[in-house]
């Protein structure tokens, strides 16, 4: 790769790399885009690991007294299920797309930590595969995916089962506290001059509460791993009760946590929502501010509902009916943001592309699962529904009806914005009646299986409870909905190499990422973009000419002209997270030696990070493509 040197101020790159070099490209990259693809791409992959985990455990309560897969492997599989669901899947999709989408609907060039963002990258991958291997290195974690107390002490679950969930998630955690720190500084301190707060996109919006969720919500979920760590590993004794410990601690810190994760994930998907239908509907969103305020509501009352996972604990009837009511009163400014997208597509000229598809199911089955949230917020009803198959009916379609099918709404409307090239429609819309047909077989039914008393968890059933008949129709929709996604994953991969090409502006967008070129070029930005509406960029295109207006920007010191400055690749974040990993195995394995090369490996990246500066580089401005321009009156 050909450089002209500026003495101590980086390097002219050319904008695209040696093919040959292209591990070295992916391990050292800084590129907010580029992670944004590699969080995708992860979270695609463990959604897929999840669904055969699904799938397995469907095959297994097919038919009653099947031996299919045994009890242990059953716990181990519905344990890894949701434990991947939730932290390999939905958070990375989402991760990803706040890194591809943000900065540029912001205006920004990049994150306010480049460096930072890689680390938080490889460290997800890092406790990702160290959760992963449990399954090869003796048994995967085999206590829910809440992990409970006391049955997660090694008193009653020896082996590393459990120090692999609570070693791996903690490396997780961090990721993403370090993202949520990075976000909150870029949306804050880089948006583009006259991006006031009120008028950033609802992605954004979203992203913010979301990212103090994360500070919030993440250190009791830490401290729990952390201090059941030191039990297995040190003998101490937090979590037990013979010894003055409190198992209920944990369930405590675990839902402090857990009801606020659930809207770490679900805010971001609304933000897509609201995102989309405004662009197909051909509509302004309807009640912006209305949808601000009850993005902050959502956020806020998120952590006052947590006892409801815990109404048959026994704390009482006035705590049950506090929390009860936070639960209940939770769902008012959630119905908000609904009547807000039915009325920005009430009226409109909508465009029923595969993305609107997904909205609109998003609409149905969210709502389905609103209204089933609202049954099992009032506690009398509670103590009839708890652990029963009518809650897994409610959460998956609150996670998958809610989260997923806003990420794969997201995602094509995305997809030409990441690749420059546009998804099949045809074939979209066949993955998505299949996905959406599938779905519903598949967790509606557990409803009815809930009313009949079916318990969760249990890996087989007796012939004659009356269980069969729904149990097959479920399983049954699983291989329709796992068609489906077949589908999408074939999709994607043919349409990166022969997607017809999308242009810079495919859907006729309203905000700032499609005013530039797709994908988007390194600096994103050749001139900052001046702001001088909400829908930045649909304010251009009907008040001027379509090309952004250019913000005074202060030139950088010793710039070649017609370059950007821009962070330069490093190594370094990726051998922090895997310093981080071989320490992970030291302690898991109790192997002193591995634990003293992985920090001081540690110590030597951190070293190299701090005290060697990054000279940058200066990346040329390509020349002006087509939605890419910039207004010089």
């Amino acid at each position: 790769m050909a450089t002209l040197e500026q003495a101590g101020h980086g390097s002219v790159e050319p904008v695209r790399s040696d093919r040959r070099a292209w591990l070295w490209d992916w391990l050292s990259v800084v590129d907010h885009k580029r992670i944004g693809q590699v969080y995708i791409l992860a979270g695609l992959f463990f959604l897929a690991v999840g669904g055969v985990e699904a799938f397995l455990m469907r095959l297994q309560l097919f038919r009653p007294d099947n031996h299919l897969v045994g009890a242990e492997a059953f716990n181990e599989l519905f344990t890894m299920h949701g434990t991947t669901m939730i932290f390999l899947a939905a958070m990375p999709l989402l991760t990803g797309f706040i890194n591809v989408v943000v900065p540029l609907q912001i205006g920004a060039r990049d994150v306010a930590f480049p460096r930072l963002n890689a680390l938080s990258l490889w460290l997800f991958v890092a406790g990702a595969l160290l959760l992963n291997s449990s399954w090869f290195l003796g048994g995967a974690p085999n206590a829910g995916w809440f992990n409970y107390a006391p049955i997660s002490n090694v008193a009653y679950n020896p082996g590393h089962a459990i120090d692999f969930y609570d070693i791996g998630l903690q490396i997780t955690g961090i990721s993403s506290m370090l993202t949520a720190i990075n976000f909150l500084v870029t949306i804050i301190n880089l948006r583009a001059p006259g991006m006031t707060f009120m008028r950033l996109p609802m992605f954004v919006w979203t992203t913010i509460v979301t990212m103090i969720l994360i500070l919030f919500a993440f250190p009791p979920l830490t401290v729990n791993l952390f201090l059941q760590t030191f039990d297995r590993l040190f003998g101490a004794q937090f979590f037990n009760a013979a010894t003055g410990g409190s198992p209920l601690l944990w369930a405590n810190l675990f839902w402090i946590f857990g009801h606020p994760e659930v809207y770490i994930v679900v805010l971001p998907a609304f933000g897509m929502i609201s995102e989309v239908v405004p662009v197909f509907s051909r509509k302004p969103l309807f009640g912006y501010a209305s949808m601000v305020l009850a993005t902050l509501a959502i956020g806020f009352l998120s952590f006052m509902v947590w006892v409801h996972h815990m109404f048959t604990l026994g704390y009482g009837p006035w705590i049950n009916a506090t929390f009860a009511l936070s639960s209940m009163l939770i769902a008012v400014p959630t119905g908000v943001k609904v009547f807000n997208w039915l009325a920005t597509m009430w009226g409109g000229r909508i465009r029923f592309t595969v993305a609107m598809h997904w909205v609109v199911a998003f609409l149905v089955c969210f709502v389905i699962g609103g209204m089933s949230g609202v049954m099992l917020a009032m506690a009398p009803a509670d103590l009839q529904f708890n652990n029963s198959y009518f809650v897994v009916a409610h959460f998956h379609y609150t996670l998958i009806g809610g989260v997923v099918f806003g990420i794969f709404a997201g995602l094509y409307y995305w997809y030409p914005k990441i690749t420059g090239r546009l998804l099949d429609e045809r074939l979209g819309k066949w993955s998505f009646w299949l996905v959406f047909l599938g779905f519903n077989t598949t967790f509606f039914p557990m409803h009815f299986l809930g009313m009949l008393g079916m318990p969760r968890r249990i890996f087989t059933y007796g012939a004659g409870l009356g269980f069969t008949l729904w149990n097959q129709v479920a399983t049954a929709g699983v291989f329709v909905m796992a068609a489906g996604v077949v589908l999408l994953l074939v999709n994607l991969a043919v349409s990166y190499r022969r997607g017809a090409l999308a242009g810079a502006d495919p859907w006729d967008g309203r905000t700032l990422e499609w005013a530039v070129s797709s994908p988007p070029p390194p600096y994103n930005f050749a001139r900052l973009p001046l702001v001088r509406g909400y829908d930045a960029y649909w304010t251009e295109k009907i008040h001027g000419d379509g090309r952004l207006l250019p913000a005074p920007e202060p030139a950088a010191a010793h710039a070649p002209p017609g370059t950007v400055h821009m962070p330069s690749p490093t190594l370094v974040p990726a051998v922090l997270a895997l310093a981080v990993l071989m320490a992970g195995y030291g302690l898991i394995f109790h192997w002193l030696w591995l634990d003293l090369v992985g920090f001081g490996l540690l110590a030597a990246a951190l070293h190299r990070s701090m005290f060697t500066p990054d000279p940058g580089v200066y990346v040329p401005i390509a020349e002006e493509e087509a939605g890419t321009a910039v207004r010089t009156d």
